[in-house]
């Protein structure tokens, strides 16, 4: 039976893998369920076993590049003396891997597209919009911002790191653009820092 498993896990990484790479560099309409079995090297048959539709393909990697997105973000944030400032550094990492490439092509071309903002927006709180309103309880806790309610100042923040990402996926200039953005995010956070 654990054999069994073992073998169902591995295709599904597979599959996983397949599909990454492929909604990564050629984008999700582009992609079929036939490429997505060959590049994992199993039967189509195999990739519909584990996942009905293409979409249910793509929202399990859309989860996954995510995942790994926040774990960037995070070992880029630890460095940061403090908490307005691990935010600062980690949105700064977040503009420049969603303006370019396949973690770009797959959180904010096809993401919102495919699942739809709702759903788009409940897997990334999960992950990186999930990160926002923790930091800035724990800046408020810390003395670092005035206490405030947590959840709108959140959004508002969230909300304007996510059109900042769109417009510079959007851009020639991806990185003279993302630098611009992320500095004036910076002015934004830096603002509500409690003055000395």
């Amino acid at each position: 039976m654990a054999k069994q498993a073992e073998r169902r896990a591995a295709t599904s990484e597979a599959i996983l893998a397949a599909a990454r790479r492929l909604f990564g560099t050629q984008g999700f309409a582009a992609t079929t369920m036939d490429e997505i079995a060959e590049g994992a090297s199993v039967a189509k048959g195999a990739v519909y076993h584990h996942f009905k539709t293409k979409e249910a393909v793509f929202e399990a990697v859309f989860d996954s590049v995510s995942r790994d997105l926040v774990a960037e973000i995070d070992r880029t944030a630890r460095a940061e003396k403090d908490v307005l400032a691990a935010m600062v550094a980690g949105t700064q990492h977040y503009f420049a891997a969603t303006a370019k490439g396949p973690t770009g092509q797959i959180i904010l071309r096809d993401g919102p597209a495919v699942l739809g903002w709702e759903r788009w927006r409940e897997i990334d709180a999960q992950h990186f919009g999930g990160k926002m309103p923790r930091a800035l309880s724990a800046a408020m806790e810390a003395g670092l911002i005035a206490r405030q309610p947590v959840e709108p100042l959140a959004r508002l923040l969230l909300g304007a790191v996510t059109e900042a990402a769109v417009a510079c996926a959007g851009r020639a200039d991806i990185a003279r653009a993302g630098a611009e953005y992320a500095r004036a995010f910076r002015s934004l956070v830096e603002a509500l820092r409690v003055k000395p």
